[in-house]
């Protein structure tokens, strides 16, 4: 027998062998070859924005992945430059969203062509309340007075600011005013920190901005919190203000305003992308919301701190759609067919 045919016979079953573990060990988990794009559809200085690059820094200070984390706003339209945009990249696993209740109120209001179904589901981050704000040198000190001020005074004698039109806060704002019997002038304006700025400055008469783009001018005396629009009370004990934590604020519906609302901070992706991909991400926040940070960030801004993944989130998302589109329909801001 020749030495090459020995070779060969020799080789065989450590070629197979060889194989049959290559077969056998795992595939290595999915995870981002290149920067990830975060894209947020709002402005800057908003919830969504203070959320995503709160979320860039955690991931970068704790080395959670490989890949930095890009934040791009893209709040055009109501945020639907941002949506069509992640509609546009089928399979993108090197692309993610945040998400508020624009998810929703954009295209029913505007007819966009563009539905949550089109993207993702990944997770729920958190649920974000909005709190009915007077600039702290006004006289009211409970919804009450302020909204009977405002019947006094009539049809639209009262300024209420807000992010965006026919969006979550002049939804809430419609809201109120058939609960309560008033009328408002709403004025919208880019952002949340705008909104916080302009009812400093007296130039709005409330807003219903959430905790998180108020709670800085709170704190520093120029704002006070007169109701919370969750069901129950924000759980965080710890003073905010010398007299006051978040804990102290009565709902609404305490207060004699029968309604409630809360407000989506969850990520999506485009269509079309691997599950693996989707585990990553999931795996991904999942290691955010256990850090310091953001437990810190999450009572600085006094969030519900739901959490939800797969079936659960996408039901949930399906029943909120639901809810935003008779809102919307009992305002008359739907989008004429």
């Amino acid at each position: 027998m020749s030495i090459q045919r020995i070779l060969s016979r020799g080789l065989l079953p450590l070629v197979a062998a060889f194989g049959l573990v290559a077969a056998s060990a795992p595939a290595a988990a999915w995870e981002p070859s290149k920067p990830v794009e975060f894209i947020i559809p709002a402005g800057t200085g908003g919830g969504a924005d203070q959320m995503a690059r709160l979320i860039q820094g955690i991931v970068a200070k704790h080395n959670l992945m490989k890949q930095p984390i890009v934040p791009v706003n893209k709040s055009g339209g109501a945020g639907a430059e941002g949506f069509l945009d992640v509609k546009s990249s089928k399979g993108d696993a090197h692309k993610i969203i945040i998400t508020l209740s624009n998810l929703f109120t954009t295209p029913l209001a505007t007819g966009v062509p563009f539905n949550w179904k089109d993207l993702t589901p990944v997770a729920m981050l958190s649920l974000d309340n909005f709190v009915l704000w007077v600039n702290a040198d006004d006289p009211y000190k409970t919804p009450k007075e302020y909204l009977d001020a405002v019947k006094k005074a009539g049809a639209n004698a009262y300024k209420m600011g807000g992010t965006g039109s026919k969006q979550e806060d002049q939804i809430i704002t419609v809201a109120i005013e058939k609960a309560a019997g008033v009328k408002f002038i709403y004025i919208p304006f880019k952002g949340g920190g705008a909104v916080a700025t302009q009812l400093v400055g007296k130039h709005v008469n409330s807003t219903v901005n959430n905790p998180i783009e108020a709670v800085a001018q709170w704190r520093a005396g120029k704002l006070r919190p007169l109701c919370v629009f969750d069901t129950q009370r924000m759980p965080y004990k710890n003073k905010v203000t010398d007299t006051m934590s978040w804990y102290d604020i009565p709902t609404c519906k305490e207060a004699g305003i029968p309604m409630d609302y809360v407000m989506l901070r969850g990520i999506f992706m485009p269509a079309g992308v691997p599950q693996e991909a989707v585990n990553f991400y999931i795996d991904l926040f999942k290691k955010v919301r256990s850090t310091p940070e953001w437990q810190k960030f999450m009572e600085d801004g006094a969030f519900n701190q739901a959490f939800m993944t797969g079936k659960e989130y996408a039901d949930w998302v399906a029943k909120a759609e639901t809810l935003h589109r008779d809102l919307m329909r009992d305002a008359g801001f739907l989008a004429k067919p």
